[in-house]
Formats: structure tokens, sequence, C-alpha cells
């Protein structure tokens, strides 16, 4: 493992509601480059600011490069669960097959919404099992989710198979969530950004999804 590359890319935004504009207007921040020293990563940031249409990036090479997506791909996966009828809203459960994982809040029964929260991994292999490939194929290419590439099982493709996704693509999956431009119902979109929320004080919503995953020899961790 010390060997092993770790790559840690944030992918934040601010979105008050506006149109999208042409033209954006980028901000380099090389001294961000001391935040991942610290912790010996190698990684990128990437804000959006809409209200002013700008980008504030540290790392702009590794903007394009794609990178397993790993947990964040489930904010997609709990778009087609909805889309397709797999679940009708975030509070279905799934019975708990009696497996012990990891951590304790993935060894009991779960509905959606708690699942997104505590990352479990079982309910969403299980969407996505339900869902199957070619739904899952088809409404990827569809919303443009990175390469779309579903190979290396229906079940772990977005953990240890093929698909990948930038972190450009990444803000520009989360900038068409959030205006309700990515080809999914209304009601789909809604739900999914409720159980996004992580916090919401002061007038503030944040709505976010970690995600941490192997690629190759390298160690990927997300947060969008």
């Amino acid at each position: 493992m010390k060997s092993a590359k770790i790559i840690l890319l944030s992918v934040v935004m601010l979105l008050p509601f506006m149109a999208f504009r042409s033209v954006s207007k980028t901000v380099i921040r090389d001294d961000f480059k001391k935040f991942y020293d610290q912790y010996g990563v190698e990684g990128s940031f990437i804000m959006y600011d809409q209200k002013n249409d700008r980008y504030t990036i540290y790392n702009q090479e590794q903007m394009n490069t794609p990178f397993t997506p790993a947990s964040t791909f489930k904010i997609g996966n709990s778009l087609v669960a909805l889309e397709t009828g797999v679940v009708k809203d975030e509070n279905v459960v799934f019975k708990w097959d009696g497996e012990k994982r990891p951590l304790d809040v993935w060894n009991k029964d779960t509905d959606m919404k708690d699942a997104f929260k505590n990352s479990t991994v079982w309910y969403y292999q299980e969407l996505a099992r339900r869902i199957g490939e070619d739904r899952m194929k088809k409404w990827l290419k569809k919303a443009r989710y990175g390469n779309a590439d579903i190979t290396g099982g229906i079940d772990a493709f977005w953990l240890s198979g093929n698909l990948r996704i930038t972190p450009r693509e990444q803000i520009d999956f989360l900038r068409r969530l959030h205006d309700n431009q990515l080809p999914f119902s209304e009601r789909s979109m809604n739900i999914v950004k409720e159980i996004m929320i992580v916090s919401d004080t002061l007038n503030t919503v944040t709505r976010a999804k970690p995600g941490a995953g192997k690629q190759g020899q390298q160690y990927v961790g997300w947060y969008v």
C-alpha cells in the first residue's frame, strides 16, 4: 500500500439559480498544493461559481483525466433506479442478506435514503442488478455520464470495472442535475437532490457525495 499513488479529487460548486453562459472565467490556485502535500497525496480541486460563471482550479491538468467514480456513482445509480421504477421513491427498503460487512450501518435492512447517506454498497449493487445492463447502459449514455462503460459486471462496473469520469465531467453532470437539465423526470431529480443534502443551516444547503476506490495501483478519493 505504501507504493500506491493516492489521488484526491475535490469537485465543489456554488450554485444560485441562473442559466449557463457560454464562456467561463478561470482562476488558477497553485497555492492549494500545500494542502495536498500536507497529507502526501496528489489531486485536484475544482470549484464552479455559477453566479459569476467562474471556475477556481488547482491542478488544471487533471480536469480531463478519467477516474473511477466509486461511490459518487450513487448519484447516477439513484437517478436511473427511480426513473426505471426499480424503486418508487427513496423510502423503499431492501432486506439485508445477513452477510456481515465492515460497517455496522450496512448490516441491516435499509432504504435508499439511508443507503446513500451511509454509502451502503450492497444496496446499490442490488439496485444495479434490478436495473439490468441494457437499461443502465441506455440511461448512462443518455445522461452523458463519463464514458458510460458498464463492463466489469453490472454490480461492480463503478467500483472495479471500466466506468470512468473526469473532474470536469463531474461538474457538468452536477450542473445539469442542479438545473434539471438531465434526461430524467423532475421528480427523480428532486428526490436525488433531497437525499444528497449533508447540511442545511443558515440559509445554505450543501449537497454532496464522497467516494473512494482503487484504480490500478492508485487509490482514488472524491468529494463532489
